[in-house]
């Protein structure tokens, strides 16, 4: 019996992905069709699955083109490049995989908040360059008593709130709505959260409502004293203010995992020594390895 056709929107995050889906499907590459078009009027009459990322599509004229459309199952937690109103629309199933990523996001929020307290990446690189036996390196910040304000108090924005306790911190969050059921202070105001904190740690997911929330205003709110931190989505910080405040010293450093278009940062961030860079890599590579794609 012939394997059903699937469409996959772009490439995999590893080659054990596509492997998984080639045991059941035809899989078609649509990124790789020199004429999508074309691919999309072939496969139209019987193609009923979509395999994609949070940020890979399909838009709605790809929807449009498969009227036997049925699911399009996302690899990840975040859907917000999918256009879940055209799937609406159409009675296409969307999927995602929440929960899955929780654990190993939250430790990455905390890598980079440590790395960026203390400047690992910068002390590494005086290590490495031999400049430690001409002076003492610097002295750095630390966790231990600051005040982190949690954008987005979701699954993983509980398991980061959790973390950070462990490191005695203090947590407030910020959201659409008050959890009445959390023990953390709630701030209806971003801004008056962004006065309040020490860190600034994004994980809210990516919409029309929330690009730029982080912007000019709440970076200078944040202060100078202030570190930011996105784990959640690059379109809800605004990266040209970002590498403005960053440059005059307007908040004293961040850290991104995610960025606005990526793989490309905002080119006034990658020459700032305040600054830590993750490439969107908070997926472990068990997550690839174990299969639970199957699952």
């Amino acid at each position: 019996m012939a394997k059903p056709n699937i469409l996959q929107m772009g490439p995999p995050a590893s080659n054990n992905m596509t492997a998984l889906l080639e045991e059941d499907f035809a899989v078609h590459r649509y990124w790789e069709a020199e004429d999508k078009p074309e691919l999309l009027r072939k496969l139209a009459p019987d193609l009923r699955y979509i395999a994609t990322t949070g940020h890979q599509g399909p838009d709605a004229n790809v929807i449009q083109a498969l009227p036997r459309l049925e699911l399009i199952a996302s690899f990840g937690v975040g859907y917000d490049g999918i256009d879940v109103g055209a799937a609406r629309t159409a009675g296409i199933h969307v999927t995602n995989t929440p929960d899955v990523l929780n654990d190993c996001v939250a430790e990455m929020t905390l890598g980079l908040m440590l790395s960026l307290a203390r400047d690992l990446p910068n002390a590494d690189r005086y290590v490495r360059e031999g400049h430690w036996a001409d002076a003492q390196y610097p002295m750095q910040d630390e966790l231990t008593g600051r005040t982190a304000g949690i954008l987005g108090l979701g699954r993983i924005g509980k398991e980061v709130a959790r973390r950070l306790q462990a490191f005695n911190m203090r947590v407030v969050y910020n959201g659409r709505n008050q959890q009445s059921y959390e023990p953390y202070p709630f701030y209806s105001s971003l801004k008056e959260m962004a006065k309040a904190c020490d860190w600034l740690i994004v994980i809210a997911p990516g919409s029309n409502d929330t690009r730029h929330l982080v912007n000019a205003d709440i970076l200078e709110a944040l202060g100078k004293d202030g570190w930011l931190v996105n784990v959640g989505r690059g379109t809800v910080v605004d990266e040209a203010a970002l590498a403005t405040a960053l440059q005059s010293k307007q908040i004293r450093g961040a850290a991104l995992d995610v960025f606005e278009n990526e793989p490309h940062p905002h080119p006034g961030l990658l020459a700032l020594e305040n600054i830590v860079f993750s490439p969107h890599a908070g997926v472990p590579q068990t997550v690839h390895e174990t299969g639970w794609l199957k699952r």
